[in-house]
């Protein structure tokens, strides 16, 4: 059974760093769901923890630099609840001509010394590159990727310098756009413009949805207490492989369970799969389908 451990933070106030607007993203979710108040730490710098556009890299992985994030925010405004967000954009790992998202984000309890955090894999994404020389030869593609509603980046095509300076970020007006282009095809060796989809959360309403989505399932988790000690955050902490094929019966890659833990005492139960399947398609088996 799930224990409601929201009552906990109604009335308290978190802090979330950000230059890209998620402020207006996970306010909603922090108030209805835990009763939280979101106060924005303008003042952190979130691009010293990394950028989309590669100019600076990480200071550690996707989940530690949310909790470094978040606590940067929490001194900002001195503070003992904190949260923050990360994204990564690339091949599915399955899948690799798919392109994919990766959102995690962390709610940091520095008073009673918890770290929750919860991921999603984004199937649904506007991320794409192309080159052209003007805006004329690529019609197609910036329909696909949503532009002028979802921004793009800009800078010249320099195939042995691929961190080349973006000329700009966030662009949403077809003028400027063949500007950009225009200006960037002049300054490279094979006159072409580079071009990528600007994945920032204001620049991209595909990505702000994700990030919504992520924020309301994180605050069901913190909003879970553990059926032992009661700490919140309870939730899913691995899966386990090896749903049973419905030929042979031997054991496939997909998940049979799933692994419920705390974050606070070291208390975990297993619970099959939530969709109810308790065997895989022979076709999904290494040994029936070689």
């Amino acid at each position: 059974m799930i224990v409601v451990a929201s009552h906990r933070y109604a009335g308290r106030q978190i802090a979330l760093p950000t230059r890209h607007g998620k402020q207006r993203v996970l306010a909603r979710p922090l108030w209805h769901g835990l009763g939280l108040e979101l106060r924005h730490a303008a003042t952190v710098d979130t691009d010293t923890f990394g950028s989309f556009s590669g100019e600076i890299s990480r200071p550690a992985d996707a989940l530690n630099t949310c909790r470094l994030k978040a606590e940067a925010g929490m001194r900002a405004l001195a503070l003992d609840l904190g949260i923050a967000s990360e994204g990564a954009f690339g091949p599915h790992p399955a899948v690799p001509l798919l392109p994919v998202g990766r959102e995690w984000m962390v709610f940091v309890d520095q008073r009673d010394h918890l770290v929750i955090s919860e991921q999603l894999l984004c199937r649904t994404t506007n991320f794409s590159s192309c080159r052209a020389s003007d805006p004329a030869a690529i019609t197609g593609w910036l329909k696909q990727v949503g532009f002028p509603s979802h921004a793009l980046m800009v800078r010249a095509h320099e195939p042995s310098a691929p961190t080349a300076p973006w000329l700009a970020k966030g662009v949403q007006d077809l003028i400027e756009l063949a500007d950009l282009m225009a200006a960037a095809a002049h300054r490279s060796p094979l006159g072409q413009a580079w071009l990528e989809t600007d994945m920032r959360a204001h620049c991209n309403p595909t990505r702000r949805a994700s990030i919504r989505q992520l924020a309301f399932q994180l605050v069901r988790r913190v909003a879970s207490a553990c059926p032992a000690c009661g700490a919140p955050g309870w939730g899913v902490v691995s899966r386990v492989p090896g749903l049973p094929c419905s030929s042979c019966g031997l054991g496939t890659e997909l998940i049979r369970f799933e692994q419920l833990g705390c974050v606070a005492c070291d208390h975990t139960q297993l619970r099959p799969r939530r969709d109810g399947l308790i065997s895989a398609d022979p076709s999904q088996c290494p040994y029936c389908n070689p």
